[in-house]
């Protein structure tokens, strides 16, 4: 790889960008396609760039043949993260289980005394108000954020970031009589029923869940079957 590619390519995962490395394994030859895949690469193959876009959305590298050319796609994604608002007890419960199935978690809740590093040893904490906070981070299509504060004043700006973004995943906790005096409350901000149906809530899947610890199973559980494309990560609109 050449400084240039290699500078490309830091470039790329500081701003969580996904990025292709696309080597032709005739003669090494190679290609950074960062996303957007194929931004100002007019002249390259649209078969190659096709290929990239496929391997970045299966998050799976490989061996491609174009015509008589064989290349290997090297997929380069940023880390899948889990931005919890609300630094209560499920989040206590939430944040080291995410952690252990692969998702870099971070808490956002300007309450001082919610947010210590006692009750969240390890944890990066963001003792700002949740919209500030996301506008300083990015929300991508790697990113999940759920809110759990159960106070309109911080959960409702994280729910109005989030569903004007990319976020793979959105959630809330609270019943299903919270959730719909918070659907009239997205509405109202102007959020479209296309918007609203992308908001998990209750968050997490129907298992009967019992305190902080099977809450915060049934959240990371949903939210790996919508990661993974499972039947169990599709949620009917609530009534």
């Amino acid at each position: 790889m050449t400084p240039a590619l290699l500078g490309a390519l830091i470039e790329a995962r500081a701003h969580r960008r996904p990025a292709v490395l696309a080597t032709r394994l005739a003669d090494g030859s190679q290609h950074l396609l960062v996303e957007p895949v194929g931004r100002g690469m007019v002249e390259m193959d649209p078969r190659l760039l096709d290929a990239a876009r496929t391997a970045v959305r299966t998050d799976r590298s490989g061996t491609v043949m174009l015509a008589d050319e064989e290349w290997f796609l090297q997929v380069h994604l940023p880390a899948p993260r889990l931005l919890l608002v609300g630094a209560v007890h499920v989040a206590q419960a939430l944040a080291p289980l995410a952690g252990a199935v692969g998702l870099a978690v971070s808490v956002i809740d300007p309450r001082q005394g919610f947010a210590t590093e006692e009750r969240f040893p390890g944890i990066p904490l963001l003792r700002s108000w949740p919209d500030e906070a996301l506008a300083t981070l990015g929300i991508d299509s790697r990113t999940a954020v759920v809110t759990l504060s159960h106070e309109a004043r911080l959960d409702d700006p994280a729910l109005d970031a989030a569903l004007a973004s990319e976020a793979f995943y959105v959630g809330a906790l609270g019943s299903r009589k919270t959730q719909a005096a918070r659907r009239e409350r997205l509405r109202a901000m102007g959020h479209g029923e296309a918007a609203i149906a992308r908001l998990h809530g209750p968050v997490g899947l129907a298992i009967g869940a019992v305190g902080p610890q099977e809450i915060a199973l049934s959240i990371v559980s949903e939210l790996v079957a919508v990661r993974r494309g499972a039947a169990l990560g599709t949620r009917l609109p609530a009534p």
